[in-house]
């Protein structure tokens, strides 16, 4: 169960850091120039560590069959 919440929430700050740069995208103007590729940076390591994640959660719970 703790699994499950972890692999959530690493996929829900994913999907904010997104959308933040994906908001900063559209405003444009300074705030584009100065975050948006901060942002995108950010969701990049964000990700890694949420594939991370996932696949610690699944080999610790036994989904992996080697």
């Amino acid at each position: 169960m703790a699994g499950k919440i972890i692999v959530a929430v690493a996929v829900l700050s994913v999907a904010v850091v997104l959308c933040m740069g994906l908001y900063t995208l559209w405003v444009g103007g300074t705030a584009a120039r100065s975050w948006s590729n901060k942002l995108m940076r950010i969701r990049v390591l964000a990700q890694f560590i949420a594939i991370l994640i996932i696949i610690a959660v699944a080999y610790f719970s036994g989904s992996f069959n080697f």
